[in-house]
């Protein structure tokens, strides 16, 4: 009560200590138990002694004083809501809240009081406030600048922007850690005070990222743990019906040793399962109680099946609600169920009543369904894509405020990649540094050699184990070995990452400020990009431009090449293990499959046309219908007037009956001396025989003439009574082509 009446009594002039002020007055002895740590702080900050902020200290200990005796108790023993309540929310806020001749230089000494004597860290209360500068005044300039610094050196090696000197989010954030830890030491930070400030969101959500980045690098220096990779935060645990089938399906998720997204994919498959059995058979909620009309219920229930039906989540289906279940879902759901349950018999969790293979195998109205059936995309699509790729620029780039995510090297490597290497998105994301060679006439040489043209070296790709097979090399286009290498030769260090289909530690190429670039980047961003610079749509007609088509794509139009390559070579540029699986890749185009039908001529194979003189002035007077000859084939020897002869079984080799005449004949030169002839040509179709005989020479030819020795000719007579010679002439006929050809 006394500090309160002597504070009253001294006066605003005397606690602001102006230039007037009393310093023997009476009061000041009573309020040295308040005073004094006030003016100590203020004279440990580490400040330069201005006239203004001198000033601005000594007003900030008369804006304590006069706040004590409003109050009633001593500084000390104020809340934390007392301190924000006279700091303010920002600078308007402390206007209000202290007295007018207070101005904002005040705010931050009085901020440094609450740090130094009341204990205060919710910075996170006082909105814009420079804590940087507050942190120089409490710990020291020098101290503070140089922990920053470490941090700074470990992002700048990984390739942060807050590596930068002229970054100005990291140091904002650093200080405020360090005050809320209350210590200027890097040492001192813990995981624990991390995982606080994001559980009680003592930073604004638009710096979770620096201080993601900040805790990296100081478990990087070896003072706490790396943050924690929060997945699926977003959504609800998946529900799989009866609990009693839920356990069974954890049970098995957690045994088996399926790659994780091949085993999350069976489990939501499981889930989903349960979800029908709790609605039709909730009898069979224990896989050990499934019999043969529980799979045959479930397969049939399957095959009726619609998108969305005992969907626990709807919200992605977009239109394709209701719509029915495709061949290849409902096989991949079949061998989810078939792959638990043999383990469940194998792992001898349940008893083996029916064997899974079998019971739950794909019905044969499915499996009709299957097939290859590459998307492949259209060559103007594909090349307007490749375009873009090769001519990719700083400005196609999506920006941020803190402008590009990844350097323009790093992208262009990532999709010239995915156009010319023909490779699953998750096989890109884990090339390691080093993967390419170059090679001349079988030796090492490097890749920006001299000694070499660049179109005469090898360029070679060493891919990492893959889901269908280990580790392989395969040759690629120069320019995406150009690319990587010109990506390496900027890449930042980064930490070795465990490849997660090896378990080794490795350098991956594709990683940027210490992280894995994501195996979703190419549809998410890449694709995205390369369809706006390119001006073609997202979508097709086969459905969305994924990074699996550009596979299917490239190794059609390698299969489909002047010079293709064989399906056996495809195969190991692929590295697949059967050529099974390379088929559903290379798909035979359209025009590839027109020059092979062209060039295997089945219509001129089975079709032949000779020559034929018509006779107008016979077909006029009315000759031929009195029987006249009017139509005469052309032998090469002579010519035939036989009407039907299409249908003469020696027209390939003329036993020269009576309706024969040669052209050594008077008739046979009469008939050419005619002006109203037309010429014109009869297709002939052959038999087997006579295609020999056309195609195979002299030797199938007499086989002809035997075999028709003992056949009457059209005048009646058979050769052998003709007394025709051993050997004989063929007809001369000539390759159908239609487009000339003018059949009568």
């Amino acid at each position: 009560m006394a500090e309160k009446d002597a504070i009253i009594e001294l006066g605003i002039g005397n606690l602001r200590r102006l230039a007037r002020h009393d310093p023997a007055a009476r009061g000041w002895q009573q309020v040295r138990r308040l005073l004094r740590p006030l003016d100590d702080a203020a004279a440990a900050l580490e400040a330069l002694p201005t006239s203004h902020r001198r000033r601005a200290m000594l007003d900030a200990t008369a804006v304590v004083l006069l706040r004590c005796a409003e109050t009633g108790r001593s500084y000390w023993a104020w809340t934390e809501e007392e301190w924000a309540a006279l700091l303010g929310q920002d600078q308007h806020g402390f206007r209000k809240a202290a007295p007018g001749w207070a101005d904002d230089a005040v705010r931050p000494y009085l901020a440094a009081h609450a740090f130094l004597l009341g204990g205060f860290t919710a910075f996170c209360r006082l909105g814009s406030f420079s804590r940087l500068t507050l942190a120089w005044r409490v710990f020291g300039r020098d101290r503070v600048n140089g922990e920053i610094g470490r941090i700074r050196s470990v992002l700048a090696g990984w390739g942060y922007r807050l590596g930068r000197d002229d970054d100005q989010l990291l140091p904002m954030v650093a200080c405020q850690m360090l005050l809320l830890n209350r210590s200027p030491h890097l040492e001192d930070l813990s995981t624990g005070l991390f995982e606080r400030v994001r559980r009680e969101r003592l930073l604004p959500a638009a710096r979770g990222n620096t201080l993601h980045a900040m805790q990296r690098a100081v478990a990087e220096l070896g003072f706490c743990d790396p943050p924690q990779r929060l997945t699926g935060r977003h959504s609800p645990q998946a529900g799989g019906g009866w609990p009693a089938w839920a356990e069974w399906v954890e049970r098995w998720h957690g045994t088996s040793t399926l790659t994780p997204p091949v085993r999350g994919a069976v489990r939501a498959t499981l889930l989903k399962v349960g979800r029908w059995l709790e609605a039709e058979h909730l009898e069979a909620a224990d896989p050990a109680r499934w019999t043969r009309q529980t799979c045959a219920a479930w397969i049939a229930a399957l095959d009726r099946m619609q998108v969305g039906d005992y969907a626990q989540r709807t919200a992605g289906l977009k239109g394709r609600a209701g719509k029915p279940l495709e061949a290849a879902t409902k096989a991949t759901q079949l061998s989810a169920v078939r792959t638990f349950f043999r383990d469940c018999q194998e792992w001898e969790w349940i008893p083996r009543r029916f064997d899974p293979q079998r019971t739950l195998a794909t019905p044969r109205s499915i499996a009709a369904l299957l097939g290859p059936d590459p998307r492949v995309i259209a060559d103007e699509v594909w090349a307007k894509l490749m375009w873009a790729g090769l001519n990719l620029a700083e400005d196609d780039l999506p920006q941020s405020q803190a402008g590009n995510f990844y350097p323009l090297e790093l992208v262009r490597a990532v999709t010239l990649a995915w156009l010319f290497s023909g490779q699953r998105s998750d096989e890109i994301a884990r090339l390691r540094t080093g993967c390419i060679r170059w090679q001349h006439d079988g030796s090492e040489i490097t890749g920006d050699s001299q000694q070499v043209l660049a179109r005469d070296a090898v360029c070679l790709l060493d891919v990492p184990a893959h889901k269908t097979g280990t580790a392989f090399t395969k040759p690629v286009d120069p320019v995406l070995g150009q690319a990587l290498d010109a990506w390496q030769a900027v890449r930042p260090a980064q930490p070795k990452f465990t490849d997660r289909r090896t378990g080794e530690l490795v350098d991956l190429l594709f990683a940027f400020r210490a992280r894995k670039v994501s195996t979703t980047y190419i549809n998410n961003t890449v694709i995205p990009v390369l369809c706006r610079k390119a001006g073609v749509p997202a979508a097709d007609i086969r459905g969305n431009i994924t990074s699996h088509r550009a596979r299917s794509t490239i190794a059609s139009q390698l299969y489909n090449a002047k010079e293709p390559m064989t399906l056996f070579e495809l195969q190991a540029w692929l590295g697949h293990r059967s050529p099974q699986s390379t088929q559903f890749y290379a798909k035979i185009s359209p025009a590839t499959l027109t020059r092979a039908y062209d060039d295997a001529g089945y219509f001129s194979r089975n079709m032949r046309t000779v020559e034929v003189l018509v006779d107008r002035d016979a077909v006029a007077s009315g000759a031929a219908a009195a029987g006249e000859p009017w139509q005469h084939y052309d032998l090469g020897h002579g010519y035939c007037t036989y009407t039907f002869f299409e249908q003469c079984p020696h027209r390939m080799a003329c036993a020269k009956c009576d309706f024969y005449t040669s052209k050594d004949s008077s008739k046979a030169q009469l008939l050419e001396a005619k002006q109203n002839l037309q010429k014109m040509r009869a297709m002939i179709p052959l038999t087997e025989d006579e295609q020999a005989a056309v195609d195979d020479g002299s030797a199938a030819l007499d086989r002809l003439l035997d075999r028709l020795a003992d056949i009457p000719t059209p005048a009646g007579p058979t050769p052998r009574q003709l007394d025709l010679p051993a050997s004989a002439t063929i007809l001369p006929i000539v390759d159908v082509r239609q487009a000339q050809a003018a059949p009568i």
